[in-house]
């Protein structure tokens, strides 16, 4: 299904806020490796945000997932602060692994393969 205009709206004003509560809590990089939010989706009611994480060079992408998860209240709780003119009701939270990179590399193997057993 088609996203609205307004999930549209709300995705990039908490995607915004998310990124600079993450740098304010230290949650950007984590474990050695680096933590962005690649993208943000809202659910047609507003009421839950699922945020696409990219991990680069995480070596246990569950950990880092699970402790944000851990930290989730608080976050949630900044998050309604900044956007409370903006939203009557702070949408619930959820993470999950972007994957995007890990399809892009895959992909480029593939191609590399392939033009390899033309070239020979």
């Amino acid at each position: 299904m088609e996203e609205s205009k307004r999930q549209k709206q709300v995705a990039g004003v908490i995607q915004e806020e998310m990124n600079d509560i993450f740098l304010r809590m230290g949650l950007n990089m984590i474990n050695g490796g680096m933590v962005s939010i690649a993208a943000v989706k809202v659910t047609p009611d507003l009421l839950e945000a699922r945020f696409y994480l990219s991990l680069f060079q995480v070596k246990d992408t569950e950990a880092v997932i699970a402790k944000i998860e851990e930290r989730k209240g608080e976050l949630r709780r900044q998050l309604g602060e900044r956007v409370k003119q903006q939203l009557r009701r702070v949408p619930e939270l959820r993470f999950f692994k972007d994957d995007t990179l890990d399809h892009v590399f895959k992909m480029e193997e593939i191609f590399k393969k392939i033009n390899e057993e033309r070239d020979k």
